[in-house]
């Protein structure tokens, strides 16, 4: 999965977390509002696994990059 897609996947369980933490307060469901904890929680590790894979990358294009350069 690349990064754009677990960013996108993150940013969804996060909102739909919420929404279900907000209907478990409206409602007064604990076990809803535990669900809407646990996917907001689940969609910011996915955003973060994101976030690393686009570190990872950068850091891989600046060392080629840096090879490169100094094989000219």
């Amino acid at each position: 999965m690349g990064s754009t897609t677990d960013k996108i996947k993150g940013n969804a369980n996060e909102a739909i977390g919420k929404a279900k933490q907000g209907i478990g307060e409206a409602t007064g469901s604990e076990r809803m509002k535990g669900e809407g904890v646990v996917q907001e929680v689940k969609g910011k590790g996915q955003q973060a696994m994101g976030d690393a894979k686009d570190a990872a990358k950068d850091a891989i294009d600046r060392a080629a990059a840096g090879a490169k350069r100094a094989t000219e």
